[in-house]
Formats: C-alpha cells, structure tokens, sequence
C-alpha cells in the first residue's frame, strides 16, 4: 500500500487529507504532529472580549482522523533525509513514498526585550494573557504592532494585529472604560497591511483615526523595555505590548538538506513540489513560493497550496503529470467584534467591503461550519 506521510496537523494538513480521500485516493495516510489537535487560531481575537475560551478553539482531531482513515504518528519532527524518504521524529522514524511538509513556520524572536512583549498568534495561553492583563488594568497605554521577515517581507502575518487591536477599542468601548486608555499602533512600514491594497490600507488608517488610535508608523523597532517600546524614530511608554513579528521556517529544518529561501523556508514551485526531490511537497507557512508580492501567509492560502499538492500525488498515482498550479488568493474579513470589513484579491481582481456588521457574523459562521466539519 503506498504510504503517505503528512508533516503537521494544521490547516494545510486538514485540507490536503480532505482532498487526497476526495480523490479517491487509497492510500495509507499517516499524519505526524505532537498534538492530534488543531487550534483554530483565527478566532484568538475574540478570547480577550472572552467571545471564545481556549476549550472553543482546542480541536480534538481523533474522530475526524477515524473518519478519514488516517493514523496520528505522535512526534516532533527533527529531520528529513534521504531526499524526503524517511521522517526523523523524537519518537521514532518513518519512511514514505509521498511526502507533503505543512509543519507552520515560526516567530522570529531575535528582537532584544522581545519577552516583554505578547506574541498573540502562538496560542490560546498568549491570547488569555491579554485578556487578563487588560482586565487587571485600570487605564494606561496598550501598544500593538507588527514586523515581517527583512529577508522575505511577505513572510509577516498583520492581519490578526489589526483584529486584536479594533477588537480591543470596542471591548474598552463597551466597558465604558475606552477613555482611561491609549492605544498606538506601530510598525516599520509607513502604509502597514499593504498586501491588502492601498485601498484597504487607507480605510483601516481611516479607522485607526476615528477611533482615536495613534500611530507611530515607518520606524522598525529596535527594542522592548517592561513599559517602554523604542524604535529608531523615537520610544514610547506601553503598559501592555502586543507584536507579531516577522516569520521563518522552524528550526528542524538547520537539521535538514532541503532548498531553502533566503528567508529560511522551504522552496516550494507553483506545484507545491520542493525542487530536486521526487514525491516531496511543501504546503502552508513553512513554504516559499512563487507568486505576487501580496501573497500572504494565511490559512486560506495553506489551504490552496495544499490542494494543490494532493491533487498532484492523485495525479502522479494515476500515472498523470504533475499539472495542478495552487491560486493565489487573498481572502479576510478584518474584524472589529461588532464589525468588519471585507478585502479580497485574486489576479487582477480586488474587492473592499466596508465595515459592516453582518461581515462579524459571516466570520463567525465560517469558523462554526468549518469546526463543526471536524467535530
């Protein structure tokens, strides 16, 4: 039976499952991960308004995993050798005859002070830390912002900033507390979020405006201090920071002879395939593809890229050449907690719906059906 081996049970891992028994695809499927669960991180924005609890966004992946005839193998990768064929894992090893590599990136942490700041996507603890620190605080400056990968500036997740950022205003506003505090916004771009397009750029700028959040915009950060954050165009204090920096491939990959970027991800061609390998793909952030400047590291672009990579091992197992390209698509809904907007990008194509709050809505029901999928 031929063996199938995905690295990472994240997003990209569901959708290449999904797609592969699509397909029809009879095959052994083997998942590795040190966790059979998935954390849907798009809805950490909502835990410091406490609309979600970590226990809402924990998913347990064994029914699913039963349902799709596929087995967890327990284990943190630690390398991959002999041109993908066998998986080094801290339990053990695994061989394979197709391999697709979806395992996440990681934060950049190189920042001096950066333990002083809250990075908000690593996870439910970080996201219920801000919610207990805000509510343990009687006033004062919450500073929010972000940084990319200077080797690979697409390799930056903004988006969520901006979420916790409008998301936290209107809990303040609805608290009736939105007067004790300051909220700035910083980042190294003067026009931060520009993969959204300009358009959009200038709205969320717009919206910052009305509801009174600062900006400290076009200076990278240099350092964090307790209170104190200090870019190279000036510091300012902050009793509670939150920053999401830039993004890289993890660190088993040092331990690894895969082609890397120069940002230090996995190369991956508009197949997904990682070139000079046989039956090996790479889905997800800790890949780097071709495409447009504003191709953004998001779930919904994992989720692309890893259809694409299963629709290719049905094609190979079929005896067909490896044809299928990924989309690139950008696809969000910027979230305020009562609102939000729309930005969608495909080729040419652009879309901007303004903030509304039946988009808050749509957001919610997207992530309740495509819970509910794996429940």
């Amino acid at each position: 039976m031929t063996q199938i081996v995905i690295l990472g049970s994240g997003f990209a891992a569901i959708a290449a499952i999904r797609e592969l028994r699509r397909r029809k695809v009879q095959a052994d499927i083997t998942v590795v991960s040190p966790k059979n669960e998935l954390i849907y991180l798009p809805s950490l924005i909502w835990l410091p308004a406490g609309l979600r609890h970590g226990q809402d966004l924990r998913i347990d992946l064994a029914a699913y995993f039963c349902r799709q005839q596929v087995k967890w193998f327990q284990g943190s990768v630690q390398q991959v050798l002999d041109g993908g064929r066998r998986v080094v894992t801290d339990h053990g090893e695994l061989a394979n005859d197709f391999l697709i590599i979806a395992t996440g990136g990681r934060y950049i942490r190189k920042l001096p002070g950066i333990e002083h700041a809250i990075i908000p996507c690593e996870g439910i603890a970080q996201a219920e830390v801000i919610r207990d620190r805000i509510s343990a605080m009687n006033g004062g400056t919450i500073a929010i912002g972000f940084a990319s990968n200077p080797k690979e500036p697409g390799a930056m997740r903004g988006g969520p900033m901006f979420e916790f950022l409008f998301g936290i205003d209107t809990l303040l506003r609805r608290q009736q507390r939105r007067d004790l505090f300051k909220l700035v916004f910083f980042a190294p771009s003067n026009k931060p979020g520009q993969r959204l397009g300009e358009s959009a750029v200038e709205r969320i700028l717009e919206h910052m405006d009305r509801c009174g959040i600062e900006t400290h915009l076009g200076h990278k950060p240099v350092r964090f201090e307790p209170s104190k954050v200090v870019t190279e165009g000036g510091e300012f204090d902050a009793d509670l920071i939150l920053f999401m920096p830039g993004l890289t491939g993890p660190a088993w990959l040092d331990q690894c002879e895969l082609p890397r970027s120069e940002g230090g991800f996995i190369q991956g061609d508009a197949n997904c395939r990682v070139p000079g390998l046989q039956r090996v793909y790479v889905a997800g952030d800790i890949g780097s593809f071709p495409g447009p400047d504003w191709m953004a590291k998001q779930a919904h672009q994992a989720d692309l890229q890893a259809v694409a990579a299963a629709r290719n091992i049905a094609a190979v197992l079929r005896g067909d050449p490896e044809s299928h390209e990924f989309c690139t698509e950008l696809a969000c809904i910027i979230d305020g907690l009562d609102s939000g907007m729309l930005v969608y990008r495909r080729g040419k194509r652009r879309l901007i719906v303004p903030r509304m709050a039946p988009l808050h809505w749509a957001k919610r029901w997207f992530e309740a059906a495509y819970l509910r999928s794996l429940r």
